[in-house]
């Protein structure tokens, strides 16, 4: 027998709501079997910008690599960190 949900309590704000979900089990509140997977086709994954000190014979011999494949060097890098990411 499935015990009787909880109402989700109005908030006020974001930081409010966040607050509640930290000391809150959510299955008391929501029926996690009726789920369903969400599609956010449009969401951009945030960044941070870095500072990476390389030799300058390797930066200038990614930049040839990214000069030879028409594409620009820093969205490189991101692709070969990401590969050999995933290669381990």
């Amino acid at each position: 027998m499935k015990k009787p949900l909880k109402a989700v309590p109005p908030f006020a704000n974001e930081a409010e709501e966040r607050a509640f979900w930290e000391t809150h089990d959510s299955s008391d509140y929501l029926d996690w079997t009726q789920a369903q997977r969400a599609v956010l086709p449009n969401l951009k994954p945030t960044t941070k910008t870095i500072s990476l000190r390389l030799p300058q014979h390797l930066l200038d011999s990614i930049k040839a690599a990214a000069s030879a494949r028409d594409v620009p060097y820093q969205p490189l890098i991101k692709v070969w960190l990401q590969e050999k990411l995933h290669s381990h």
